[in-house]
């Protein structure tokens, strides 16, 4: 038990000299998005994932099945969207490959300014999107998110992909006490997971209130965590380093 605590509070407030600096809590920040953006488009924009790819393509496989409520073109498009937000967060990866720090800093910036456009969008549609809209916000926030996806597994920080958890999961389990295992990072894992169900939890009781309620708080988020990771890249620690 004292090893999971001393892990959580060493990913929520990373100590001095730690490898990789302030990036595991600035990764659960971008985690928790991951569910506010997923309660919008899963639950606002018809039942598509913009983040969550592998529930995605499983949903397209049930929509061309006929499965009812279903569309496979949302989710084809989110999926291109989102493979497109991955390539330019490759091409971010490469141009920034030796500082994390300003690779992050560019990316959650961008980022930004995509779910700024999808705000947009929806505080126009009074959040009564049609097919227009309804497209728009999906190709928005899968670049946003295919993006996030992409610079989180360059910058590398274990177990904190900000959009998979299939192996954080898989991890925690098979590497615990009962397998004979020896977790290194069970708090880590354990967060990272919390962080996806508070941020989706949040979205789905916040949509009540509308869909650019629910943005507007990834947005600040995203915000917030750029600011931050300008700041704090502006140096020559080690934890900028790839």
């Amino acid at each position: 038990m004292r090893r999971l605590l001393v892990d959580i509070a060493h990913t929520l407030v990373p100590p001095k000299g730690d490898r990789h600096g302030p990036l595991p809590p600035l990764m659960l920040a971008l985690t928790l998005v991951t569910g506010l953006v997923d309660a919008v488009s899963f639950l606002g924009l018809g039942q598509v994932f913009v983040a969550n790819m592998t529930g995605n393509v499983a949903l397209l496989g049930f929509a061309l099945a006929g499965a009812g409520g279903l569309s496979a073109p949302a989710s084809l498009v989110s999926l291109a969207s989102f493979l497109a937000g991955a390539v330019a967060g490759g091409r971010f990866g490469a141009r920034f490959a030796a500082h994390r720090g300003r690779l992050l800093a560019s990316a959650l910036a961008l980022q930004a300014g995509l779910v700024a456009a999808a705000l947009v969008v929806a505080l126009v549609a009074h959040d009564t999107v049609g097919p227009p809209g309804r497209y728009t916000l999906i190709v928005a926030l899968g670049l946003a998110m295919g993006m996030q996806t992409a610079v989180a597994r360059r910058i590398g920080v274990p177990d904190l992909t900000t959009t998979v958890l299939t192996q954080t999961l898989t991890g925690l389990a098979s590497d615990s006490a009962p397998t004979g295992g020896d977790d290194p990072r069970p708090g880590r894992r354990i967060l990272s997971v919390l962080a996806m169900v508070l941020g989706a939890l949040v979205g789905a009781l916040l949509l009540d209130a509308g869909l650019a309620v629910v943005l507007g708080v990834a947005l600040a988020l995203l915000v917030v965590a750029a600011a931050v990771t300008r700041r704090l890249a502006a140096t020559d620690a080690a934890w900028i380093r790839p």
